[in-house]
């Protein structure tokens, strides 16, 4: 039973992790450029159809301290499953650690890898989480709640260690401070 149920996990999780490293890669090398769509060199990465997803919805993730759309991509397909965010920096970042490295301080690195351990699970737990709540509302509110959780915990994580590095953002430690507030009031207030 125990190399049954294991067997089904590697085939189901390695064709979904490997199908979607397919799209993020496809999507990647190809773009449109001088009106023409075609594949990409490497230096014309920022011209492709991810980078245009990606610098869409960069700007939620800037007060996190990674808002550059590769590191949004990354999280985005870490829904599908979490293994994809290696994958998928691995795709956008060809030149491996000391790109990823230029592109994250210590403090934005931990921020994303905290908002991506606490953000909402892979599609699997999802359906998962469906199936157990039997709504669909409570679903969604469960998915929102996880995803808002990591934010607001990434963003403080961001904003009071960018205060201590002399590189504080006025309104987003005034912001995050309130939320820390919020979140010590709600522990302690009595029932």
């Amino acid at each position: 039973s125990m190399w049954e149920r294991g067997w089904s996990f590697i085939k189901k999780a390695g064709t979904i992790i490997l199908l979607s490293t397919i799209i993020v890669w496809f999507t990647t090398y190809f773009g449109v450029v001088d009106g023409a769509f075609r594949m990409l060199t490497e230096d014309e990465i920022s011209n492709s159809i991810l980078a245009t997803v990606g610098n869409a919805i960069a700007w939620i993730f800037a007060p996190l301290g990674w808002g550059n759309w590769q590191a949004a991509v990354a999280s985005i397909t870490g829904l599908v499953a979490k293994e994809n965010i290696v994958g998928t920096m691995g795709i956008l970042y060809p030149d491996g650690w000391p790109a990823i490295g230029a592109a994250f301080t210590q403090i934005t690195g931990y921020s994303f890898l905290v908002f991506n351990l606490l953000c909402a699970p892979c599609f699997a737990a999802i359906g998962a989480i469906k199936r157990e709540m039997n709504n669909a509302k409570w679903t969604w509110f469960a998915i929102a709640y996880q995803c808002g959780f990591a934010y607001i915990i990434a963003l403080m994580i961001n904003q009071f260690g960018s205060l201590f590095t002399g590189n504080a953002n006025v309104f987003g430690v005034i912001a995050a401070a309130i939320i820390l507030i919020g979140m010590i009031y709600l522990l302690v207030r009595p029932y």
